[in-house]
């Protein structure tokens, strides 16, 4: 069984690989719903190049929105960026985040 920890601190890491299995938690840096969801993507899309994958082996994605209300900007961000025809299993909940400027946090497994 092989464990790698991108970016390990006290606390938590950024990221870890087991076995060819990527789990991370992306949380964003801008203001809006949609603009957040956008950077969050991005994000993902860091982390994942640098354990040596991509968005297209996203098997799982977990959202968690702040706001219901801003369900639908969150999906304009989640449309423009998703891998056309590997889009993964996904399920969005209403959330308290434990940052007051976080609109939205996304949880996702990958494969490597």
């Amino acid at each position: 069984m092989s464990i790698t920890r991108i970016d390990p601190e006290h606390r938590m890491s950024e990221a870890v690989i087991h076995d060819n299995t990527i789990y991370y938690t992306s949380v964003p840096e801008n203001l809006d719903a949609e603009a957040q969801t956008a950077n969050a993507l991005a994000v993902i899309d860091r982390i994942l190049a640098r354990a040596g994958s991509d968005k297209s082996n996203i098997l799982d994605a977990t959202i968690f929105l702040v706001d219901k209300a801003d369900f639908a900007a969150m999906n304009r961000a989640w449309d423009a960026w998703v891998s056309p025809g590997n889009a993964p299993v996904r399920c969005t909940v209403q959330a308290g985040l434990m940052n007051p400027q976080y609109k939205v946090e996304i949880k996702i497994i990958a494969a490597r």
